[in-house]
């Protein structure tokens, strides 16, 4: 993936038509756009491909099983279309090893999560984080998964993974989340959703963000 306007959307919306219409405005203001369960379970997994003619897609799916039932899950969403998918790390190494072999074979990438955004995040994920970060640096994963909403964990993961592994953030816009500071703690890109997608102008709410990236590069 591109850093060329360091933007991922998270696109939460339901409605197939919806999404195609705002995916279509936000053609080259965003670098990719993140697919999750809502729109998928909602419109089928053929959104995936639909919404592929507009950007790179990431399919947040949050993987967590056995290493077969996890390779089942990558390769349905790789033949859909899907450039990447988001999986957990803490089902250990093996179940993330795979999914790395696969997404090397099929020229992919796959993204660990490391921690998540919301507060809940602290009751458990931030102990185990920075275990998640040296194991998807050591299978050699494409990049993590670390929190807008936290940047001194932003900057804690990067210095833990180095600059080989991309990292990209969640949190930005309405969970409170500033770009800017993101991007200066050491993030590769941050993930928009409802501050985008909910916007009466959904292109000038990513050009916005993109500014202030911009303005700290």
């Amino acid at each position: 993936m591109e850093k060329n306007t360091r933007l991922i959307l998270a696109l939460d919306v339901l409605d197939s038509d919806e999404a195609i219409r705002i995916s279509e405005a936000v053609t080259g203001h965003v670098d990719a756009i993140k697919v999750g369960y809502p729109l998928v379970l909602a419109s089928g997994l053929q959104i995936i491909g639909k919404l592929a003619e507009y950007a790179s897609i990431i399919a947040d799916f949050k993987v967590a099983d056995i290493p077969n039932t996890n390779r089942l899950i990558c390769e349905q969403v790789f033949d859909a279309g899907a450039d990447a998918v988001i999986v957990q790390g803490f089902t250990g190494h093996d179940s993330l090893e795979i999914c790395v072999d696969l997404a090397r074979e099929r020229n992919k990438d796959i993204f660990v999560v490391t921690e998540m955004s919301h507060p809940g995040a602290l009751d458990l994920m931030q102990d185990a984080g920075e275990k998640i970060a040296r194991m998807a640096a050591d299978q050699k994963a494409s990049g993590v998964v670390a929190p807008a909403t936290r940047p001194e964990r932003v900057k804690e993961i990067r210095k833990i993974i180095g600059n080989e592994l991309a990292i990209i953030s969640p949190g930005v816009g309405a969970q409170g989340g500033s770009a800017a500071d993101t991007i200066m703690a050491g993030t590769d890109w941050v993930i928009v959703g409802r501050k985008i997608y909910q916007s009466d102008d959904p292109a000038k709410a990513a050009k916005d963000i993109v500014s202030e990236i911009k303005d700290v590069l």
